[in-house]
């Protein structure tokens, strides 16, 4: 499975990131770093934490 980040989406709420530090990069101002990285099938909990706190649904996993 890939987890992508959709970077024009971001509003930069940082919630992916509070809920996924370990998973997630954000700037200085909270937006999501562009992220295309291969995870485990089924996504660790943190993974899902992070994807359904995206207010903008700007994070992918497929």
């Amino acid at each position: 499975m890939r987890l992508t980040i959709d970077t024009g989406k971001c509003s930069g709420h940082a919630r992916c990131w509070e809920a996924a530090p370990d998973v997630f990069d954000i700037d200085d101002n909270g937006y999501a770093l562009p992220l295309d990285v291969e995870v485990s099938d089924p996504p660790a909990d943190s993974i899902r934490a992070g994807i359904a706190a995206c207010p903008e649904r700007a994070i992918s996993l497929h």
